[in-house]
C-alpha cells in the first residue's frame, strides 16, 4: 500500500449528498475479480452519455471530463459519501483512477473503513469548509489542495486551513503504507511468545 504523507493535487468538486457504491462504480462496470481496470467503470453513469462500454461517449459536462479537472487526485463531495452495498470496489475504482483522497461532512461506513484499510484517505470536514475548499478548487483556473496527514490539516493556495480528525491506528497505517495484516505482523514476536505460551498451557488445543 503507497504511504500517505503529505498530497497536493487538484480537487473536483462533486458536491451531492448520499453519492452511493452503485453510484461511483455501477455493477456493470465490475466485470473483473482483481482490483484492476475498474478505474474506468467509475462514475460511469455520469461520465458517460451511453451504456456501451466499446464505445464510450463522453459526457462534456461532468466536472471529471472538464478541461483542467481530468487529472484531479483530492475528491471534493456531500454527506454520506460511499453509502449503500458494501463492494470494495468503489474505493479500488477510485484509487485506479487517480484519487488519493476524498473530503466529505461524512461517510457510508463500511466505505470509510473499506477506503482506510487500502490507502485511499477519508477526510471528514464540515460543509462550510468543504464549500469553501470548493470555491478556490473552481473554474476556470482550479487552485491547489494540500492535505498534510501527520499534522492532520487541509489547506489550499488560498491561504485556507482546515484541521481534520483521524483515528490513530489509521492514522498510522497510511502514514507506514501498511494494510491491517501488516500492521498485526509488526507484533510478531509478541504474537509467537503468546503462542508458545499458550501451547505450554493448553497443548491440548493445537492437536490435530
Amino acid at each position: 500500500m503507497k504511504p500517505f504523507v503529505t498530497h497536493e493535487g487538484l480537487a473536483a468538486p462533486i458536491m451531492r449528498v448520499n453519492i452511493d457504491t452503485d453510484t461511483i462504480i455501477p455493477s456493470r462496470e465490475m466485470r473483473h475479480v482483481s482490483k484492476r481496470g475498474l478505474g474506468e467503470g467509475l462514475f460511469a453513469g455520469w461520465r458517460y452519455l451511453n451504456g456501451d462500454r466499446k464505445k464510450r461517449e463522453i459526457n462534456p459536462e461532468f466536472i471529471l471530463n472538464r478541461p483542467g479537472y481530468t487529472n484531479a487526485s483530492i475528491l471534493l463531495a456531500g454527506s454520506n459519501f460511499g453509502c449503500g452495498s458494501s463492494r470494495e470496489h468503489a474505493v479500488w475504482a477510485l484509487l485506479e483512477y487517480g484519487f488519493r483522497a476524498v473530503i466529505a461532512p461524512s461517510f457510508g461506513s463500511i466505505f470509510y473503513h473499506n477506503a482506510m484499510r487500502n490507502g485511499l484517505l477519508p477526510v471528514r470536514l464540515p460543509e462550510p469548509s468543504i464549500n469553501a475548499l470548493g470555491i478556490d478548487a473552481g473554474a476556470p483556473d482550479p487552485g491547489r489542495i494540500i492535505i498534510d496527514l501527520q499534522n492532520t490539516t487541509v489547506s489550499s493556495d488560498t491561504g485556507r486551513r482546515f484541521r481534520f480528525n483521524i483515528e490513530p491506528i489509521y492514522k498510522e497505517m497510511l502514514l507506514q503504507g501498511l494494510d491491517a495484516i501488516e500492521m498485526t505482523l509488526k507484533h510478531k514476536e509478541l504474537i509467537e511468545k503468546f503462542q508458545a505460551a499458550d501451547r505450554q498451557r493448553r497443548g491440548w488445543a493445537y492437536l490435530r
